[in-house]
């Protein structure tokens, strides 16, 4: 999200007219400038020959020191060298301590109160959140307060403008930055590299694995019917196989025929009963 895109908009009626002021008119629009609600960004004004030309004037080089207080630097330098800038009223009191904030959350994350209270010579915790709230109704930044842990913690802030020769640092550290953001993608496609040779590799094997597989259970199904066919004849070790009629059937069979035949014998022994031999009378009625 880009905070403040409309911060340059809010410059431009202060743009128009500093191209015809000079000296006090022009100090006087710098005052203007820097109290304007909304106005947050001060280098095109800043850059302006008429502007400039302030810096060299005995009576204006406080205003034109203002302008710079206000564009990229911060609270604490105005408390440590209050005779170098004119007074500051409520608005640019305000003002320059949300500008302030955007400079120390530049440099780290987490901001814990005890140090905004000092960087912004804030009395009391109470109004060092009111200002912090005010600052994100701004659209200065955007954060959240953590009373449990005393800090603020920046999700994202506007941009500031930059000091003279503050751009070769920062070329510096966008270079640093694109080296190592280079260097960690160089890191992941090697990673991603071995990791799609390690997947390669692992399928291929296991493929092997399943052919050297089903070729062992085809010779065990090979091996097992060359089995059963041996067992219709003599093997190879001189045994003698019989198949599944053979072995059960004709042993019922034997069995049964020798206990008729013993039966029979049994019989033959034995002599007939003495009223099977006695022959039958017939009698005759008269």
């Amino acid at each position: 999200m880009d905070l403040g895109s409309n911060f340059a908009a809010k410059l431009e009626p202060f743009l128009l007219m500093a191209k015809s002021l000079k000296g006090a008119a022009a100090a006087k629009l710098i005052a203007d400038a820097t109290s304007a609600p909304g106005v947050f960004v001060f280098a095109e004004l800043l850059e302006l020959s008429n502007i400039q030309e302030l810096k060299n004037s005995e009576t204006h080089a406080k205003s034109f020191a203002l302008l710079e207080l206000f564009a990229y630097r911060a609270y604490e330098d105005y408390m440590q060298n209050k005779d170098a800038f004119p007074p500051l009223n409520a608005a640019q009191t305000t003002k320059l301590k949300h500008l302030s904030i955007v400079t120390l959350a530049s440099r780290r994350r987490i901001l814990p109160y005890v140090d905004l209270l000092r960087a912004l010579d804030m009395p009391t915790v109470r109004e060092l959140e009111d200002l912090i709230i005010d600052a994100m109704y701004l659209d200065v930044l955007h954060g959240r307060l953590d009373q449990k842990q005393a800090q603020l913690e920046v999700e994202y802030t506007m941009g500031r403008d930059l000091a003279p020769g503050a751009t070769d640092a920062l070329l510096a550290m966008l270079r640093d930055w694109a080296n190592t953001t280079s260097s960690v993608l160089q890191t992941l496609d090697a990673k991603l590299a071995a990791v799609a040779s390690q997947s390669t590799a692992r399928k291929a094997e296991l493929a092997e694995h399943e052919t050297a597989m089903h070729n062992t259970l085809r010779d065990v199904h090979k091996d097992k019917n060359s089995r059963r066919g041996m067992g219709l004849g003599q093997g190879g070790s001189g045994n003698v196989y019989y198949n599944d009629a053979m072995d059960v059937d004709e042993p019922i069979m034997n069995m049964s025929n020798m206990r008729e035949g013993q039966e029979n014998i049994k019989m033959k022994g034995r002599k007939p009963t003495q009223e099977s031999s006695k022959p039958v009378r017939k009698r005759n009625r008269f």
